[in-house]
């Protein structure tokens, strides 16, 4: 999924992306280039199952950001804790020795992050277009007569 592209469901035509922010337990600066290349592809995995897509990943020592295309039917928190708690697993089993300097317990991501809905129109844009429906007639086409029966 693009900047631009349309998916469609059985019922639905949708665009929906999301930015996504994970912070590191205690802002540790755990993630180094290893950790966030893997990351990537882990975020890229789980989302794939989830009817998702990943779009964009960047990050840096103690956090990453995530672009996201969505499915529409996706309860988003459960999506959230989803990627958080199976990326945090997959770290913690694969950089065991290298988060061990970090953390004593099974830690990884710290509880809170941010989600933010992504768009190609600002607020106010959809916020007029919204405003001005009806608010104009359009001339319609004359309809086509049926031949005799």
């Amino acid at each position: 999924m693009d900047e631009t592209e349309m998916m469609s469901a059985s019922h639905a035509v949708y665009s929906l992306r999301l930015h996504i922010v994970f912070v590191t337990k205690y802002r540790r600066k755990t993630l180094v280039p290893e950790v966030l290349e893997a990351l990537q592809g882990a975020f890229a995995e789980i989302l794939a199952d989830w009817r998702c897509t990943l779009i964009e990943f960047g990050g840096e020592a103690d956090h990453v950001h995530l672009l996201v295309g969505i499915h529409p039917a996706l309860n988003i928190s459960i999506l959230i804790n989803n990627l958080k708690s199976a990326s945090s697993r997959r770290m913690r089993n694969r950089f065991a020795e290298h988060l061990a300097n970090y953390y004593g317990k099974p830690y990884f991501w710290h509880r809170a992050y941010y989600v933010g809905s992504v768009g190609g129109a600002s607020v106010d844009t959809v916020k007029r277009y919204v405003e001005a429906q009806g608010t104009k007639e359009k001339p319609r086409k004359a309809a086509k007569a049926l031949p005799p029966a």
